[in-house]
């Protein structure tokens, strides 16, 4: 009787990587496509359709993603990259806060420290 081969997982495609980085980080592909200057229908190519990554944009979606292009291509391991945030609505306001112009960005820090400020009493007193 033959023995049985080891199955071997199929390698995971650039466009299966790219969209579970992207989930990773809460990212919408719309969010990506914008960051980086593509549609999301061009997001969505490359997630799916494609079989090749873009190289001129290698870098670029990296960086939004927050890994290495060798994370990227699948050539080092992506452990290291941060976590999928618990709270993916208030992590994509986080990123719409920080393109706002700078005065607009200290006044929601300024009302959001008031508000952790007066959380942190609350609970002393308590």
């Amino acid at each position: 009787m033959p023995k049985k081969m080891p199955v071997q997982q199929p390698e995971e495609t650039f466009g299966f990587r790219l969209a579970r980085l992207r989930h990773k980080v809460g990212l919408t592909q719309q969010e990506l496509g914008d960051q980086i200057g593509l549609s999301q229908r061009m997001v969505a190519y490359y997630e799916g359709q494609s079989a090749r990554a873009p190289d001129h944009l290698l870098a670029a979606i990296a960086e939004v993603l927050g890994v290495s292009t060798d994370e990227l291509l699948g050539v080092k391991s992506s452990s290291g990259s941060p976590q999928k945030p618990s709270n993916q609505r208030l992590w994509r306001r986080f990123r719409q806060i920080e393109k706002l112009p700078p005065r607009d960005r200290r006044q929601l820090l300024a009302m959001v420290d008031a508000m952790l400020e007066r959380h942190r009493l609350l609970q002393k007193a308590s």
